[in-house]
């Protein structure tokens, strides 16, 4: 399957408070649109009273005793964004729709007709209205950026564009705070990174994340050949004009083509929804999604197209009802696949299960009753914690609470190789004095340098830390006092190593 390396350079349009503007309230008074007992979206008004997206409708409440609050109404905002996405296709056929209120179109060959990206965003301004930026650049993030912002990035310069901004706009929480954790702040700071040690020091969320701090797509395209190879559709007789019974229709289909998908290992992220009437009349729309469409997203988004169309503006709405709905993957790329159980033969049947239990029992009676063991997750700080055995056959204990809170406990990604017994180290700083603990879990001084069971000491590059655990200080027999640091040395291995009692020693390392 080839890859399409090319990022593409597009025009975002953006409504900052589409749910306000789709429900008509007055940005000018403070007004709140709820997703169940949260603030969805909010006027401007209503956030110059402190009233924040997230926040619950009392608190909010609390903050602006005036605010008008109303639920959410998602297939009225696709019905409202609906005059939008046509006066779009009026200047360019090809608008892809994220959600209401954001959509990009390619700027190939409409900012040559018009006569430049400055010319087309004249051009799509005029389509629309002051409630919406517009921005373009290279590549769906940087373009995203650049509406917020109301500018058109130089070609080629997507990277140097987006270097200076924080790391929050990935809206990847746990990896932003490691990454700040590791000295990182910017997104320069993290297009900077080698792209092999992000691979395997990040996984596929850092190499998601590389990509868009360099200005490129979260993934690989695939083939759209490839893509479109695996389409479903379904006809319909009588035709339908029910908006709910076609998303009776649009449920099936989706659950259709989201099996198809993962029995060939994709994921897509661009969906065609074609829908059609006897009279010849039809309507397609390219649908985006951030990662992988799920069936129940991909069947959201047909049901807001066929609403907008035909509960739409009247000039707009088919004449007749709809009598085919076809779905085709426009854009995929490769799936993280499926995690198949120890033992599964691919049938379904319990038969697998049962020969390998009988086969551990057999081998506890040749080893001993401790000699085979099963692995549960548990509770805890550190990486000796997070896992125990138990005697297989035993009963399995009641779960432990395995999320936080655990203060103290060590951030993800956690280390490859945990090692038992621990290995025995020494932490010095620049003048080769050993690095110690104060009463807060912080060091005196810098670590500088790390020697593991005697070893040559290697510089230490890097190091976050400290994370300190105080565990049952009322039993002073079992008390544990100690903090842990990630560290990285100069032959470019990370250990994670902790210090407690006068000493230092290594836990794991990462690989």
């Amino acid at each position: 399957m080839a890859a399409a390396l090319r990022t593409p350079r597009l025009l975002t349009l953006w409504c900052p408070d589409w749910p306000i503007v789709a429900l008509g309230l007055p940005a000018d008074k403070p007004s709140a649109v709820l997703a169940g007992e949260d603030v969805f979206a909010c006027s401007r008004a209503a956030r110059a009273e402190g009233v924040r997206r997230g926040l619950r409708r009392r608190e909010a409440q609390r903050r602006c005793p005036e605010l008008q609050v109303v639920e959410r109404d998602e297939t009225e905002e696709a019905r409202a964004f609906e005059p939008i996405v046509n006066a779009l296709e009026a200047v360019c056929p090809t608008v892809e729709v994220t959600r209401p209120g954001l959509c990009a179109l390619p700027t190939k060959g409409a900012a040559r007709y018009f006569g430049g990206d400055d010319a087309l965003m004249q051009v799509v301004a005029a389509a629309t209205h002051d409630a919406y930026r517009i921005g373009i650049a290279d590549g769906r993030f940087a373009s995203a950026q650049a509406a917020r912002r109301g500018l058109v990035v130089p070609a080629g310069k997507s990277a140097d564009f987006l270097a200076p901004f924080p790391l929050a706009l990935l809206e990847k929480p746990a990896l932003v705070d490691l990454l700040t954790r590791l000295g990182l702040r910017t997104l320069g700071d993290v297009a900077a990174l080698p792209s092999r040690q992000v691979a395997s020091r990040f996984g596929a969320e850092g190499i998601a994340a590389h990509r868009l701090a360099r200005g490129l797509d979260e993934h690989l395209v695939l083939s759209r050949a490839t893509a479109r190879e695996i389409t479903v559709e379904e006809r319909l007789d009588p035709p339908v004009e029910s908006v709910e019974q076609l998303a009776f229709v649009a449920k099936r289909l989706a659950d259709a083509l989201a099996a198809e998908l993962a029995a060939h290992v994709l994921g897509c992220a661009r969906v065609l929804i074609e829908a059609e009437t006897d009279n010849g009349e039809k309507r397609s729309r390219l649908w985006r999604y951030d990662g992988a469409f799920t069936a129940t997203a991909m069947a959201q988004r047909v049901r807001w197209q066929v609403a907008g169309w035909l509960e739409g503006p009247v000039a707009d709405r088919p004449t007749t009802g709809v009598s085919l709905l076809r779905l085709t993957p426009d854009e995929v790329h490769r799936g993280a696949g499926q995690q198949l159980r120890l033992f599964d033969d691919g049938t379904g049947s319990v038969e697998t299960d049962e020969r390998a239990a009988a086969v551990l029992a057999r081998l506890q009676g040749l080893l001993g009753f401790e000699a085979v063991n099963l692995a549960v997750l548990s509770g805890g700080r550190g990486p000796t914690e997070w896992a125990r055995l138990i005697p297989w056959g035993e009963p399995r204990p009641a779960p432990y609470d395995v999320d936080p809170p655990w203060p103290g406990r060590l951030p993800a990604p956690y280390p490859t190789v945990v090692h038992d017994p621990v290995l025995p180290a020494r932490v010095v700083d620049g003048t080769g004095a050993d690095v110690s603990l104060d009463p807060h879990g912080g060091v005196s001084a810098a670590p500088q340098r790390l020697s593991v069971r005697g070893g040559r000491p290697a510089a230490i590059t890097a190091w976050a830390g400290p994370w300190p655990v105080h565990e049952r200080w009322w039993d002073p027999a079992m008390h544990v006092s100690l903090a842990r640091f990630q560290v990285v040395t100069a032959d470019g291995v990370a250990r994670l190593v902790a210090a407690g009692a006068g000493r230092w020693w290594v836990e794991g390392t990462y690989d």
